[in-house]
């Protein structure tokens, strides 16, 4: 399928739900204003928030073998850190570092996968090329860890950003379409306030809660999931998945509080989820 099918399969897809909220909008003009939207597109911004991140880490220590939390302990160590919480958020600190160099650029599209299209279908060569992805990511990543023959700074490192892209792949809008970059075109309305759906994945979703991560942690303690398959890949597609199928597109532009209850049972399972796998992840690594 080239990138023309890609678009008209987009367009199909979202199409109803802007026509719902601006029904004034002709076909053309919808067209348009999409295609203007994508020129402007960025990079997604921090799945999840600092709180959700904080978050998935907590919950994944606490599923931690005793050898594991020791090597997990001894490598945060070298940065003076000491719970895998507190360095949850480093790889968005390196990627928005105006500073950060070499490790900035080569990381900075490994936050997300864009599919192609609404089959969630992960294509290596097409949406992962260079390796430049999550899910590669993750799969680099997860390797160095594992690695004995790696230098404690390097293997540092890699459990690092683990921490992180666990988490981010597990964030439907960071394993989302690439005609609307994970929903950065997806306009709405939120407090009144012009905003996008990825960004209120970003931060609105679990944030309208209005605890703080610890007291969250708490309250998700105890309703562990299993891992599943030990697979990035497929981790990303059953992300793609619920962006398709649970109604993360509103019909309509604005934003409310039903919407947020709606898919805060969504977003709490997919945090469990990924912090099931991040420990799976790194006991088997740390064994």
């Amino acid at each position: 399928m080239d990138s023309s099918s890609n678009w008209r399969g987009f367009l199909a897809h979202v199409r109803p739900r802007l026509r719902a909220s601006c029904p004034f909008l002709a076909a053309s003009r919808l067209t348009i204003a999409l295609a203007a939207l994508l020129l402007a597109a960025s990079f997604p911004a921090r799945a999840w928030g600092p709180m959700g991140h904080r978050l998935i880490a907590e919950l994944a220590e606490r599923q931690l073998d005793p050898a594991a939390i020791a090597q997990v302990h001894r490598l945060l160590g070298e940065s003076g850190a000491s719970t895998l919480a507190d360095v949850a958020n480093w790889a968005d600190d390196v990627r928005e570092d105006p500073n950060g160099g070499e490790l900035s650029r080569q990381t900075r599209r490994m936050h997300f996968v864009n599919f192609a299209d609404s089959r969630c279908r992960f294509e290596s060569a097409r949406i992962c090329a260079g390796g430049q992805c999550a899910v590669a990511a993750i799969e680099s990543y997860g390797g160095v860890l594992g690695d004995q023959s790696k230098s404690d700074h390097e293997r540092a490192q890699a459990l690092r950003f683990l921490v992180h892209f666990v988490g981010d792949i597990h964030q439907p809008l960071h394993a989302s379409y690439r005609p609307d970059r994970g929903g950065n075109l997806f306009q709405v309305r939120y407090h009144g306030d012009g905003t996008n759906l990825h960004a209120i994945w970003d931060s609105r979703v679990l944030g309208s809660l209005r605890i703080g991560w610890k007291r969250y942690a708490r309250r998700l303690d105890g309703r562990v999931v299993a891992a599943g398959p030990m697979a990035p890949r497929s981790w990303a597609e059953q992300s793609c998945r619920i962006s398709r199928d649970d109604g993360v597109y509103p019909l309509g532009r604005t934003i409310d509080v039903a919407y947020l209850e709606r898919m805060r049972p969504i977003a709490e399972l997919q945090v469990q989820r990924a912090a099931a796998r991040l420990a799976a992840l790194l006991n088997q690594a740390l064994d």
